[in-house]
């Protein structure tokens, strides 16, 4: 695989004024790159309702900055776990995947899908019921350990870097067809693409920097109507104006596919039945284990809240899952018959692939206004999920490692300013990465999955499952899944971590980075609960923690499991399911 450059160089390149990538190797293939008036203020208007919306819902106090004041209904909480959940991989992604891989593709709607399942009946009202902040906050409170609060803020903030990279790359992308190509305004020193990538990340991070949790939240809500709606009505339209379908595109196209060639359509032609599986397991399971999603079960007022919004954001997230490889199928047919071949040498770039959606409509051709909307719903797809990964780890900073370890008298006001400064900080890492990422989308964001699957969801749930789990245990788990994490990461040389990376064949085969969970996941499991076997049990008060996370009695929404056990055990009573 080609290495991304390292940061250094990155930095030279900028402060010599030389081209970072002259070749315009993003630059997709029959991608009408240039302003279009409508469709830039369809995008720009959009933008400053985000903006607008953070500045009225800003934050002052950490409990609005982190979990929205535990306000928020199901429905509401439901639409922005869709929003937050959708990001670029999905709207842009997923189709991408599909029209490139075929078969292979449908391992991300497949476990993306399922994960939420495991969310609704194992963790959801559990999460909710112990009551913290954060998913760190749940790690170094459950395993009484500082040293756990760290691994899981560190891990939680390396997962929103490496997943907003996949956001960062659907922005520039898309942007490139909305409003054309200003790499004249930075002098020649940066590419179409990277103009668009900067601009719209540096508004997505002045918004959120604003409105924390509460403003994010409401925003979420506007994201998700925006993207769902463009998407849908993409895909009608686009089917219906190229003659594929008429009005139920993702009940039709199936009668497209055996025109598709058999990359489309033959089972495991576009991946390995092991890689298919191996990334299958890690999406699902890194589903489960993803800091964004859990916390929001955190912005709600209970545990029966916490299952219905779960459910309600299935019920959203399928809405377009279902969809995603009808407009692959469409756009591939397009595609071939407008553009070139799609498979084969050269075929496809997966930079076409990534904005298949919006190159599809082009292709179809539509109004350039209507196009332009569907752009705009990618772009909505991945602020909405930028703005969950940077929320969670800049909590994960602010609060879990300055609030919690490194000064534990702060202020409300210190800690946001932290949180504040967090969110620029990591936005600035994404923008240097994210000038010439060496994935597509789908594949950047499966990494992320892979962390979260190996490190914090063994955590989560034997935390919540397994009262007997300790201290060294989750150290030791913890510990473990990291390194494992990114033993394939360096021997694929992901992120320029070794140029050209190992090359060891027998790790590219069974332990491929983007499904590393397969193998990562059982072992963590495994060092947990040894490691756990063989050192003190924890303490009493931690155990009874873990069974009022699953007691039936009702818990008041300004409660956490600690607090609940701490008056049981004042009042001499014995804790539920004890």
């Amino acid at each position: 695989m080609i290495g991304t450059p390292a940061l250094a160089n990155l930095a030279i390149g900028a402060m010599a004024g030389a081209p970072l990538q002259t070749d315009e190797g993003l630059l997709p293939e029959g991608l009408n790159v240039s302003f279009k008036l409508v469709p830039s203020i369809i995008v720009i208007g959009m933008m400053l309702l985000f903006i607008v919306a953070g500045f009225m819902f800003k934050v002052a106090d950490t409990d609005d900055m982190w979990v929205a004041g535990r306000s928020i209904g199901n429905i509401e909480n439901g639409m922005a776990i869709g929003a937050n959940w959708m990001s670029a991989a999905t709207y842009l992604g997923v189709a991408a995947t599909v029209a490139i891989s075929g078969v292979y593709g449908l391992a991300y709607v497949i476990g993306w899908t399922t994960g939420y399942f495991i969310l609704l009946i194992f963790m959801a009202a559990q999460m909710r019921r112990f009551g913290k902040y954060t998913a760190p906050d749940f790690v170094g409170d459950r395993f009484n350990s500082d040293a756990a609060r760290a691994l899981a803020a560190i891990t939680t903030f390396l997962i929103g870097f490496v997943y907003a990279l996949g956001q960062a790359r659907g922005m520039g992308l898309v942007g490139m067809y909305i409003l054309g190509d200003w790499s004249a305004v930075t002098g020649g020193a940066l590419s179409a693409y990277q103009t668009m990538m900067v601009i719209f990340m540096v508004i997505t991070v002045a918004y959120l920097s604003l409105s924390g949790m509460l403003g994010a939240t409401k925003n979420m809500v506007l994201q998700y109507v925006i993207l769902i709606v463009a998407f849908l009505l993409g895909l009608v339209v686009t089917g219906w104006s190229a003659g594929y379908t008429t009005i139920l595109p993702q009940l039709e196209y199936g009668m497209m596919i055996d025109s598709l060639g058999a990359e489309f359509s033959e089972p495991f032609a576009g991946g390995s039945y092991y890689l298919w599986v191996a990334t299958c397991f890690s999406l699902v399971f890194g589903t489960c284990g993803l800091p964004h999603v859990l916390v929001r079960f955190y912005t709600v007022k209970n545990e029966r809240v916490a299952r219905w919004s779960c459910t309600w954001g299935l019920f959203f997230i399928s809405l377009l899952y279902l969809s995603a490889p009808a407009f692959a199928a469409i756009g591939t047919a397009l595609y071939g018959d407008q553009i070139g071949a799609v498979y084969g040498d050269p075929g496809m770039t997966s930079a076409a692939g990534d904005v298949l959606v919006v190159l599809a409509a082009q292709l179809a051709e539509l109004p350039a206004w209507f196009v332009g909307f569907v752009a705009a719903g990618g772009i909505a797809a991945a602020v909405a999920t930028t703005a969950g990964l940077f929320i969670a780890a800049s909590s994960a900073i602010s609060h879990d490692i300055y609030a919690n370890i490194i000064n534990e008298d702060a202020t409300q006001r210190q800690q946001v300013l932290v949180g504040r400064l967090s969110i620029i900080l990591i936005g600035l890492l994404t923008i240097v990465f994210a000038l010439n990422p060496q994935q597509p989308i789908a594949a950047l964001v499966g990494f992320a999955f892979s962390l979260a699957a190996i490190v914090l969801f063994p955590m989560f749930f034997l935390g919540l499952w397994w009262e007997n789990t300790n201290r060294p245990g989750a150290l030791a788990g913890m510990t473990t899944g990291i390194i494992v994490w990114f033993i394939p990461m360096f021997n694929e040389g992901n992120f320029g971590l070794i140029d050209g990376g190992l090359g060891i064949d027998v790790i590219s085969t069974w332990m491929p980075a983007i499904g590393s969970a397969l193998v990562g996941t059982p072992i963590v499991f495994a060092v947990t609960i040894i490691v756990s076997l063989v050192t003190t049990e924890p303490p009493l008060e931690t155990k009874q923690m873990v069974r009022q996370c699953h007691s039936p009695d009702p818990m008041p929404s300004d409660k956490t499991a600690a607090d609940i056990v701490a008056e049981k055990n004042r009042g001499g009573n014995t804790p539920a399911d004890d």
